[in-house]
């Protein structure tokens, strides 16, 4: 497996596992631990989630599938509620998140999208975090051009080790003046929904003509092909989803399997990054 390096040196996969919709009951807890098992089992250690989702049940459902491996073996990335993100809540908040997913540090602490409370507030909240060894490093999470370059005019903004944004081929606007500051100032990208939200978008991209030819000729399934796609990008971390072992098994598979660069011209040509700035793509 291919990994990013961070900006302070750490290297982590390029490849993880999301948790959105992950312990709200659309699968069994059971099927969704094993999923996650399943993917550290295949070498993807690096596992993202949030307070916010299933209102704690998915940083649960990881402190659940992470008991019995060596937590040194693993990358676990949380998120804070933009109104915890102050000095008033955000140390009792990641307090939570950690007794949840039973450790007592998390490698990656993000905010999760913007709010009221000043960056700059959250920014020294972030660093006492660290202080107190609560946290490793910290990120944010939808954030675009304007508020990455506020955030860097905060004292030690530049600490920022991530932007967690939505990324994928269907949805690359993040290319044309986001992604080349963030990669002029060391901050790597962390790619969710890398393969589409379900629906019609993601239907037009695996349907492709061209995706299903990549595929066919690659041995992948058209997902597999998303997925690869997204990896083949300088200085990201792809964090899929899946509640399905199976389904986990095969992404992790797809880190092995790399497109060739005449095959990433073609995907590039039939969905081509945008020509101009768009708004940053958020679901």
């Amino acid at each position: 497996m291919d990994y990013v390096t961070l900006n302070d040196g750490t290297r982590v996969p390029s490849l993880g596992m999301g948790t959105w919709y992950l312990g709200e009951g659309r699968r069994s807890a059971a099927q969704e631990e094993r999923a996650l098992r399943a993917g550290i089992e295949a070498g993807v250690t690096l596992i993202d989630t949030a307070e916010m989702y299933g209102d704690g049940a998915a940083e649960e459902l990881v402190g659940r599938a992470i008991r019995g491996y060596d937590r040194d073996e693993l990358f676990l990335v949380s998120k804070v509620y933009p109104h915890n993100a102050g000095r008033r809540n955000i140390f009792r908040a990641c307090e939570d998140s950690l007794r949840r997913m039973g450790v007592d540090c998390l490698d990656l602490y993000l905010l999760h999208w913007r709010g009221s409370v000043p960056l700059q507030e959250t920014v020294d909240c972030m660093e006492e975090l660290i202080r107190q060894g609560r946290i490793l490093r910290w990120g944010v999470s939808n954030l675009d051009l304007e508020d990455m370059e506020e955030l860097f005019q905060c004292d030690g903004g530049d600490g920022c080790a991530v932007n967690q944004v939505l990324y994928h081929l269907g949805s690359r606007g993040t290319e044309y003046c986001l992604r080349p500051w963030m990669e002029k100032n060391q901050v790597a990208m962390m790619a969710y929904c890398p393969l589409a939200q379900a629906g019609r978008l993601r239907r037009g991209l695996v349907n492709s003509p061209q995706v299903r030819q990549v595929a066919q000729e690659s041995g992948l399934t058209p997902m597999q092909v998303l997925l690869a796609f997204v990896l083949a990008q300088k200085n990201t971390i792809a964090i899929p989803r899946t509640g399905s072992a199976e389904h986990a098994q095969l992404n992790a598979e797809t880190a092995d399997h790399p497109l060739t660069p005449e095959q990433l011209e073609r995907l590039n040509a039939a969905f081509p990054a945008p020509s101009r700035r768009v708004a940053l793509d958020i679901q």
